[in-house]
């Protein structure tokens, strides 16, 4: 198939293919999160029991009740406030099966952005480990103590978790090629500033 408009440059609708500040805001906080929380959950998992594993448990947990608010802010925001479709150009210059995987990769990760919390939260209430936000607000728990539902839901917290951490990074990596391969200035729409 071949790619006439794979280059298009998307000044001349630049300000309506843009997206809100708020919904740029929102996609790098989460953006950042997201690999903030695997780098900590990784690292502190493998430690020994100890007053630094305690406090980036503590950490861990208050980021990703943070990340869900965050999420649910941002679902909303798109909810309220449309995004900008894919411009025609680009998504006729996308392989159909392309198309699929860019859809298919958002669904999927506004549905983790809530799953991996979620599960975290229901972890950590199961095991009897109450969520205290920021050390002030303790939060109810999700689901009763139950020590081994808490074993099972581990493992299902880890798994969404790498599972996120995966869309991330093809999220990325399809990003980098519309930038320097396709040069269509499709990430231009969700990097601060103006566009050129």
């Amino acid at each position: 198939m071949s790619k006439p408009h794979a280059q298009t440059n998307l000044s001349e609708s630049s300000q309506a293919a843009r997206y809100s500040t708020v919904a740029i805001v929102l996609h790098w906080l989460l953006g950042i999160s997201i690999f903030a929380m695997f780098a900590i959950g990784v690292y502190m998992s493998d430690l020994p029991f100890s007053p630094l594993r305690l406090k980036l448990y503590n950490y861990h947990k208050w980021a990703g009740i943070t990340f869900l608010i965050l999420s649910v802010l941002r679902l909303v925001w798109r909810l309220v406030y449309k995004p900008p479709a894919l411009p025609k150009a680009i998504e006729q210059a996308m392989p159909h099966w392309q198309t699929k995987v860019y859809h298919a990769t958002h669904y999927a990760l506004y549905a983790l952005f809530f799953a991996v919390p979620l599960i975290g939260w229901a972890y950590s209430s199961a095991a009897g480990f109450p969520i205290v936000l920021f050390g002030v607000l303790p939060l109810p728990d999700f689901v009763a103590v139950d020590k081994e539902f808490a074993k099972q839901i581990k493992e299902l917290h880890e798994i969404s978790a790498f599972a996120l951490m995966g869309l991330a990074l093809l999220h990325i990596g399809a990003a980098l090629k519309h930038h320097f391969i396709d040069k269509d200035g499709l990430v231009s729409r969700m990097l601060p500033g103006s566009c050129k």
